[in-house]
């Protein structure tokens, strides 16, 4: 990606480390790994335009707050490197650098260009000097070994291909005891919640054809919340990537859960 601001792609491959012979989730279908890859950068080309009113509407606004809870539990400080990993349209990215200044640095780092594009627009107006753009694989980060204080995740988790791979490859480059701050949707714990929430969900494919013209994307939405690992697995498979002091908070009684973790070490 040659924008302004847009850092340059190591030799690193970007592909994921799923062996060919698997198949992985795409909601409910299973396909082959870069099927996956196709597929999921197709959805998100989709609704680029349109992601952050979507959002909104889906989420009755409350995803907003859920992101400000996150840079709550991050510890970032002014002076530290972010990482936003499928940063997208940026506004985790926003704000990080309200919080690290112009002395610090968040890179938004997203496979989908017309995602990042959106992004890196609505940044530069912004006035987030402090922003860089790197269009990269979550499976295999252009990035040297301890190169952030801080990496994020903002509901992007259950769209990578290999997430164990993308999981090490976080850890790879924080710094020792740099922290892994992942927002993602969940498994309510009652279940009459789920219940109700699987109804409000099914609202959304209609939603997504009145607002962006287009209801698959939104029943893909759906379909890979649904697949997802519950809280506990999610924070096993932080542990299984090497991750330290792991927990997980619920949002609206599971409907969403902020997982975090450190990488051993010292700072």
């Amino acid at each position: 990606m040659a924008t302004a601001g847009a850092l340059p792609v190591s030799g690193r491959q970007t592909m994921s480390s799923t062996d060919k012979s698997e198949q992985v989730n795409f909601g409910y279908q299973k396909v082959a790994p870069e099927e996956k890859t196709r597929l999921v950068g197709d959805v998100f080309r989709t609704v680029a335009d349109r992601y952050d009113v979507m959002n909104d509407l889906m989420s009755l606004g409350t995803h907003r707050l859920f992101k400000r809870m996150v840079i709550q539990m991050s510890g970032v400080r002014a002076g530290q490197r972010v990482l936003d990993l499928a940063g997208g349209t940026g506004d985790m990215s926003a704000l990080f650098a309200e919080q690290v200044g112009e002395q610090g640095q968040v890179v938004l780092t997203d496979l989908n260009e017309e995602m990042m594009m959106v992004g890196r627009n609505r940044l530069l107006d912004q006035g987030h000097a402090q922003v860089r753009f790197c269009r990269a694989a979550a499976e295999a980060l252009p990035f040297q070994e301890h190169a952030f204080d801080c990496a994020c995740i903002s509901f992007g988790l259950r769209n990578f291909t290999d997430k164990d791979a993308a999981l090490k490859e976080l850890l790879r480059v924080l710094k020792p005891g740099g922290t892994l701050v992942v927002l993602e949707f969940s498994k309510p714990a009652n279940p009459l919640l789920e219940t109700a929430y699987n109804a409000f969900q099914a609202l959304w494919p209609a939603a997504g054809k009145a607002v962006v013209g287009d209801a698959q994307p939104y029943q893909y939405l759906v379909d890979s919340i649904r697949v997802h690992p519950h809280q506990r697995a999610l924070k096993q498979m932080f542990e299984d990537a090497g991750f330290t002091d792991t927990s997980y908070h619920n949002l609206v009684g599971g409907v969403a859960a902020i997982h975090r973790g450190s990488k051993p070490g010292r700072p």
